[in-house]
């Protein structure tokens, strides 16, 4: 095996580690659930240090990574809404803003031309809480109470960067289609 495909193979099993996350959290073990989630994390750093340290990215990696972070963040987020640990208008906030994003690139893909997806720092602020929400609302679960006043701020924040980065992307994608269609330059 060619060494440049490590990063997708760990993408991969980030992947398949949603499987284990679902049914850990579906059976209320947030211990296991905690553990998985942060080797999720862990995968998540090594792949892209690894495609970045040695020029290793790929195509291919390019669609994984952000579909096992997709999945994953999903995943949990519907478990525990469900379970109401967490607001659903919540988990509606933050599904309906990937398939928000999802949806207009796949839109300006048929109607405009080549997307070409690169972060912006919203949608990484974005990342970054959803993550440390999930993360302190596991570890609260499990190991360490933490206080639900922090949890409540945590959940807000989430959603305020959620709509700034879904309005973010929309507004990006919107002009660019607009610029597009009026023959200026993108």
């Amino acid at each position: 095996m060619d060494a440049r495909h490590i990063p997708n193979l760990i993408s991969i099993l980030r992947i398949l580690l949603v499987a284990p996350l679902a049914l850990c959290l579906l059976s209320k073990n947030y211990t296991a659930s905690l553990g998985v989630f942060l080797l999720a994390g862990f995968s998540d750093a090594l792949d892209g240090y690894l495609a970045r340290r040695f020029d290793w990215a790929s195509r291919l990696g390019a669609l994984l990574d952000p579909l096992g972070d997709k999945l994953l963040m999903m995943t949990t987020y519907l478990i525990l809404g469900l379970q109401t640990l967490i607001p659903m208008w919540l988990v509606l906030a933050v599904i309906l803003r990937d398939v928000i994003i999802v949806s207009g690139g796949l839109l300006y893909r048929f109607l405009v031309g080549d997307v070409v997806i690169k972060p912006i720092i919203s949608s990484k602020i974005n990342m970054v809480l959803q993550v440390l929400l999930m993360f302190s609302l596991l570890l609260s679960l499990s190991l360490y109470p933490l206080p639900p006043r922090g949890l409540q701020t945590l959940m807000w924040l989430v959603l305020f960067s959620t709509l700034i980065s879904g309005s973010c992307y929309v507004y990006q994608w919107g002009r660019r289609a607009w610029m597009s269609g009026s023959g200026k330059k993108r």
